[in-house]
């Protein structure tokens, strides 16, 4: 008999990020093992802060997207930088949950998306049985990460947070971290507790190297979220440009202030590209010659999934993040490393990376690597196997 498996998570398709990105997989990976997949997750409305059109005047939404029954529910969307206004869109998600946890049969087996800790919480909450499989899927240590981001203050919110944490892992009977440092860290809470590490693979056939002219000028690029953790608009300004082109390709909440830094500097090699679905992107970034993977501040348990993802198009890579990212760098050969925060080693190593060096052969190797070492269906089968 196939297992049935309730997925609960804040983000997912058509919304774009590592996030939706991260859980549609899972859905996906699990349903092609033979499980059956229901997901729950609020009307689409990330990073817009706005229900997608498609969705609009909608209270809920029940689609079959690939064998996956979705079920969109109510939220107050909102992308406020006022901490009130995203507290209530939390809450709205989560009474939305409540309300169908009390008209729904609810599998034995859920795995549980955190952050958001709030969401995470009304679910372990309500969902706590002795013959429930409760599986928490920790993509980022909260309020750690809200800390050294800046976003939060060690204050009485901050030790509210930290309890909700911990009950949270508390209640879970499988914890997966995409990091052996989220590990450790919840091993140094509850030594006794069952873990599992679950990277962000990425699951798309590994697509052929093909040999592109080298024009001597470094191509750079990076793709995805504008937000504030990834500091695009800082690295806008703080870039030695001498020999190199940046190209961007994503959005969030400094597109604005990175599209006037570039009209207001026309004579600087920066080129703004947009958003462009997953698909389309991948074709994009064969054409460059590094993509870069920086952090405005390193956080403790954060590995960023385009590592891998990376990996597989045969990209090299610049990291400027810190933490456990770096020693996946190193360890695999995927390209350079520049210390987290520190502007003027990165354009220092910037400076010994020249176009013609980067040769259709090593992008090969990285690509080998990353077919070998970092294979979502071997994970997949493991991670089977454990539920």
């Amino acid at each position: 008999m196939n297992k049935t498996v309730l997925i609960i998570t804040s983000y997912f398709p058509p919304e774009i990020g590592a996030a939706s990105n991260r859980i549609f997989q899972l859905a996906e990976g699990l349903h092609n093992a033979n499980c059956n997949v229901t997901v729950l997750t609020p009307l689409p409305n990330y990073p817009t802060g706005k229900i997608f059109d498609d969705y609009k005047g909608k209270f809920t939404h029940q689609s079959q997207e690939n064998g996956i029954t979705v079920n969109r529910l109510w939220v107050y969307a909102s992308n406020s930088k006022n901490k009130l206004l995203r507290l209530i869109a939390m809450l709205s998600y989560s009474f939305s949950l409540i309300w169908f946890f009390m008209w729904h049969k609810i599998p034995k087996t859920v795995i549980i998306q955190s952050p958001p800790l709030l969401v995470a919480f009304t679910s372990m909450l309500f969902l706590r049985k002795k013959n429930r499989n409760l599986i928490l899927n920790v993509s980022d240590l909260w309020p750690i990460a809200g800390f050294e981001l800046g976003a939060l203050k060690k204050n009485f919110s901050y030790k509210l947070l930290e309890k909700i944490e911990r009950f949270n892992y508390k209640k879970a009977s499988i914890i997966l971290g995409q990091s052996e440092e989220i590990l450790t860290h919840v091993t140094s809470l509850y030594p006794d507790k069952t873990t599992f590490l679950y990277r962000n693979f990425p699951e798309f056939k590994a697509p052929i190297i093909e040999h592109h002219s080298e024009s001597g000028t470094l191509k750079i690029v990076y793709a995805g979220l504008l937000g504030i953790a990834q500091g695009i608009y800082k690295l806008c300004n703080e870039l030695d440009y001498s020999g190199l082109e940046f190209h961007i390709y994503g959005s969030g909440a400094e597109q604005n202030k990175i599209e006037a830094f570039i009209s207001q500097h026309p004579e600087l090699p920066i080129f703004f590209h947009g958003r462009v679905t997953r698909e389309a992107l991948h074709q994009v970034l064969m054409a460059y010659d590094v993509a870069i993977i920086p952090l405005l501040n390193r956080i403790y348990g954060s590995v960023p999934s385009k590592i891998f993802e990376y990996a597989h198009l045969g990209l090299p890579m610049l990291y400027f993040g810190g933490g456990e990212g770096e020693t996946i760098i190193a360890k695999h050969h995927l390209g350079w490393i520049a210390e987290a925060g520190n502007y003027e080693h990165l354009n220092t190593v910037i400076s010994t990376i020249k176009a013609e060096h980067i040769s259709e052969e090593r992008k090969k190797m990285i690509q080998k690597e990353a077919v070998s070492n970092f294979s979502f269906k071997a994970q997949m089968n493991r991670f089977k196997q454990l539920i």
